[in-house]
């Protein structure tokens, strides 16, 4: 086996694709509950880019260098002691937690806990796009919307912003598995996309109706799940029931203070970050199942090889990507 690998990594914050370097490493060697993969497909996350450009920087600092990708998928090389159920040669899905990352290369380390087996009717490139995108998308409207994937959950009328991108594909699809009436907005070019993954009505974002999140038939939102970028609970107010609840999916400080000022005032409407917690295979190993079952759709938007990070990395950020960015090794 190889001693060294190609991988992508940045030395500092900030800088965006150009920041990114392709260097020869050595192969990581498994530590107690890891597995050392040889990975076959890795995709390109937004906590992957806005980690580089500072997020959690106070918080969680990086150590650098760093290379970046916490969604792999690809076959099991070795395992480190205290790891059971997995031998080499067996196909896996895993999440690697942001602060250790490493998917961008020809090897990965992954934790035993975030770990699930790849079923053969999943494709590697259909499994590295379910990690952070559709465990978002499932704990999210399970934990915090409450909503039963069998149906016999609440109906709600849903809005789902930016349906279009990694989590709202997902979204979209387990919110009609629950029997929700689900609006999506996205651009013209994606509506019948959308549609065709079970979505009730469409705004066209750019429209002066898209852009006041304005439902066609003038239906009320139980909630909005927003996959945008950041806007105020005052951009939804008019479109929420009573008691409505928005979602921001990609929450920043004033998300937090905003979920805080809405408590202290006892708002009957709130305003809710959401992180994933991804500290078990539960979530995972669900929706490699709905996948498996044919019940879960995978929408790739691109592939880019390991040579071409910086490319995958850039569109990303344009942000008009539809569906999932993946890496191939």
């Amino acid at each position: 086996m190889a001693k060294t690998m190609l991988a992508a990594q940045y030395s500092k914050y900030h800088g965006g694709p150009s920041a990114l370097e392709y260097v020869e490493v050595p192969v990581p060697t498994p530590k107690e509950g890891d597995i050392l993969v040889k990975v076959e497909a890795s995709s390109v996350n937004i906590v992957d880019w806005r980690i580089q450009d500072g997020l959690l920087k106070h918080i969680l600092p990086r150590k650098f260098p760093h290379i970046p990708g916490t969604d792999i998928s690809g076959e099991v090389v070795s395992v480190g002691p205290g790891v059971v159920g997995f031998t080499p040669g067996d196909k896996i899905i895993s999440w690697i937690d942001l602060l250790r990352g490493g998917g961008f290369a020809e090897f990965a380390l992954a934790p035993v806990t975030s770990t699930v087996k790849r079923p053969p009717t999943i494709t590697a490139v259909e499994a590295a796009s379910l990690p952070v995108a559709a465990m978002t998308a499932l704990q999210c409207a399970i934990n915090l919307v409450g909503l039963k994937l069998d149906g016999s959950g609440p109906k709600l009328n849903i809005l789902i912003t930016a349906a279009s991108g990694g989590v709202g594909i997902f979204w979209t699809q387990i919110a009609k598995m629950a029997g929700c009436f689900v609006t999506a907005t996205c651009g013209v070019r994606n509506m019948e996309l959308i549609r065709s993954l079970g979505a009730d009505e469409i705004l066209d974002y750019k429209t002066p109706d898209g852009a006041r999140y304005r439902s066609p038939t003038g239906k009320k939102y139980d909630v909005v799940v927003h996959l945008a970028p950041y806007q105020p609970l005052e951009a939804f107010k008019a479109q929420l029931t009573k008691q409505g609840k928005v979602i921001d999916m990609t929450p920043t400080l004033k998300t937090v203070l905003r979920n805080w000022y809405n408590k202290i005032t006892l708002s009957k409407q709130s305003f809710l970050p959401f992180v994933l917690d991804a500290g078990n295979t539960t979530f995972l190993q669900m929706v490699t199942d709905l996948v498996e079952e044919g019940k879960l759709k995978v929408i790739v938007d691109s592939t880019f090889p390991l040579t071409k990070a910086r490319d995958a990395w850039a569109r990303s950020i344009e942000g008009h990507s539809t569906g999932k960015i993946v890496l191939v090794m």
